[in-house]
């Protein structure tokens, strides 16, 4: 790890041995670690970009259109890119058949419901759906045309639809059909915060 070593190896030394789920914290640590290299390279990109352009103001829509990105970026992190670091260590597998996908709703979550562990279930179920409530909120406050629930959610489900095929293409996790339903609902459940704060900001 690049930026975040040090803490991570004082976390793991201190509370490797009494944290059951200690390799979830391992991945989320190299996530943001990989996620803070890639936005500080987005953010130079984007910098440059807009002095090209000689886009001076409106510094509040692009904070968030840089919130939006970091957001993204962990997601894929998480999801997609685990186990590497650079694009070169990414290795395809165009071979595998589609009987690896799991298409029938919630098989996958029934069997982690009734496994022992309970964190498992809970971190499935409402963990894809806490991951894209942010989408539903940031992706319509970037745009520059005004979006509505259907555009939003819609594009919320075609974006966890790339995470799944790219994870089924690069073997980097189980692609399933209930994280696209799960991811769908955070999508929709983020949009009616969004329209919510938006009505109230109005008042």
């Amino acid at each position: 790890m690049i930026f975040l070593g040090p803490l991570y190896n004082w976390v793991a030394t201190t509370f490797s041995d009494r944290i059951n789920h200690f390799p979830l914290i391992r991945l989320t640590f190299y996530s943001l670690d990989k996620t803070l290299l890639y936005f500080l390279i987005f953010i130079g990109v984007r910098l440059i970009w807009r002095h090209h352009r000689h886009t001076t103001g409106g510094w509040g829509k692009e904070l968030l259109v840089w919130v939006f990105v970091f957001y993204l970026m962990l997601v894929f992190a998480l999801t997609v890119f685990r186990g590497v670091y650079f694009p070169w260590q990414l290795h395809l597998y165009l071979h595998r058949p589609l009987s690896d996908v799991n298409w029938q709703l919630w098989t996958q979550t029934a069997k982690l419901q009734q496994g022992q562990s309970i964190v498992d279930f809970i971190y499935n179920l409402f963990g894809n759906i806490a991951w894209f409530i942010p989408f539903g909120v940031l992706y319509p406050a970037i745009r520059k045309k005004r979006v509505g629930l259907f555009t939003t959610v819609l594009t919320g489900m075609l974006v966890s639809c790339i995470i799944e095929a790219l994870q089924f293409i690069l073997y980097t996790g189980i692609s399933d059909v209930d994280d696209v339903m799960f991811n769908t609902l955070g999508a929709l459940c983020g949009y009616l915060l969004y329209a919510i704060g938006r009505r109230l900001f109005r008042r």
